[in-house]
């Protein structure tokens, strides 16, 4: 599994305007085709960043549908921009329900039920999830914060193989 969790911009048009950013650099639409998630194999590659799964004609999928055309078993990704907090919260879910669930896609939707129904939330300065809760760095910490609403939990999407 690899998870880059970082800023992405997705713009349509010339895959060069596109691009995920890294410590300092950046990689664009159009470099994330050529890199080789075969060997070793990816078996899922997680960008938790904004608008990482959106497409146009040009690249139908964005970085997650072409990281799954050059390699990787499957990618998660997102359709919109995306709270840092609530991303936090649904990744979170999303790796412990991923311990127990049959299929990848399974983890995802189990995660988004966990934020749908409140269990996923900010809570006196700490994530709450099934799994408990986490101390958060002052950075982080904010009031009190349900993350029920689709705007926090719905912009993920899973595609390739589900297993």
């Amino acid at each position: 599994i690899i998870h880059l969790a970082t800023h992405a911009e997705f713009q349509p048009g010339k895959p060069s305007n596109s691009y995920i950013q890294l410590w300092n650099d950046k990689l664009n639409l159009a470099q994330i085709e050529r890199l080789n998630w075969r060997n070793p194999q990816v078996d899922l590659l997680v960008l938790s960043a904004c608008r990482t799964a959106l497409g146009d004609r040009e690249s139908e999928l964005g970085f997650t549908g072409l990281a799954v055309k050059s390699g990787a078993k499957s990618a998660l990704g997102s359709l919109w921009y995306v709270d840092d907090q609530g991303t936090l919260g649904l990744m979170t879910e999303f790796y412990q329900q991923l311990r127990g669930a049959a299929l990848k896609s399974e983890a995802l939707q189990l995660a988004q039920q966990a934020m749908i129904s409140g269990k996923v939330r900010l809570e006196n300065g700490q994530l709450v999830t099934t799994a408990g809760q986490l101390n958060l760095p002052a950075n982080l910490q904010q009031n009190n914060h349900n993350f029920s609403h689709p705007y926090y939990w719905s912009s993920f999407t899973m595609i390739g193989n589900p297993w």
